[in-house]
């Protein structure tokens, strides 16, 4: 039997016949691999790994049981086993917490997709940068493009007239979160800085900082001047600093 995809009616693995594949197109499944698939074999451990594959940061153990309807301690065990096969890592953040720091889980970059989604957007997301950095495009035309779609995104924020820098503040951090930042804020009264604790692109910006934090860059100030209520005073990429942060100089009003 090979793996197939999900059925939409029951949230797991609809499984097809050897039969329907010609049999040199059919892969060997390895013990690695094999323990992946009977990792995968329970609905609600499937169910916690969909989650983290659709997310676009890394998760503690209570956000999954909340969006899932489960109790912290059933979920746990399932995030344990499934980082013991290589499908997850963790990460301990102690950012703001009493006691014992959090660990939060996301998909292993080198996790096999098992058919679910087909790999292109990062695929296509390395060749454009690269197509990028061999053009000669540096952090000036990033800066730029970034600050395009910056302005973009912030046409779909409500925002009074003349800007308010609560409104402004409030969502660039939701913007963001959305795009996987998972930003942490310091507001002290005209200033405020936004750290990003997760970088989506990191593996990209480690190999190309010029393009892709300037892309980040441009979309944070594109998206704050649009709005109004503040401005960037200084952005800080990856190669300054770990984690990346912007500061922000707030309106008096």
């Amino acid at each position: 039997m090979k793996p197939g995809r999900t059925n939409p009616a029951t949230g797991t693995l609809r499984w097809v016949s050897e039969d329907t594949f010609p049999a040199r197109t059919t892969p060997r499944v390895g013990a690695p691999r094999l323990a992946v698939l009977k990792a995968l074999g329970d609905n609600t451990r499937y169910a916690i790994y969909l989650e983290l594959a659709r997310s676009p940061r890394p998760q503690a153990t209570a956000e999954i049981a909340e969006t899932l309807d489960l109790h912290p301690n059933t979920v746990r065990p399932h995030l344990e086993r499934m980082r013991e096969v290589g499908l997850l890592e963790v990460e301990t953040d102690a950012r703001g917490t009493v006691g014992r720091p959090q660990h939060r889980y996301s998909v292993a970059a080198d996790a096999p997709t098992l058919g679910l989604e087909p790999a292109t957007f990062p695929v296509l997301s390395r060749m454009l940068v690269r197509l990028a950095a061999t053009a000669g495009l540096g952090s000036g035309e990033a800066v730029e493009a970034g600050r395009e779609q910056g302005e973009l995104d912030a046409q779909e924020v409500a925002m009074p007239p003349g800007g308010d820098k609560h409104v402004c503040l409030h969502a660039l951090v939701a913007r963001l979160d959305a795009l996987g930042f998972d930003p942490a804020v310091a507001d002290d009264d005209g200033q405020a800085t936004v750290a990003f604790t997760h970088c989506p692109f990191r593996e990209l910006a480690e190999r190309h900082p010029d393009v892709v934090c300037g892309l980040h860059r441009g979309l944070v100030e594109g998206f704050v001047d649009a709005l109004g209520g503040a401005r960037v005073d200084t952005f800080h990429p990856l190669t300054d600093r770990a984690p990346c942060q912007v500061e922000l100089e707030l309106s008096p009003t």
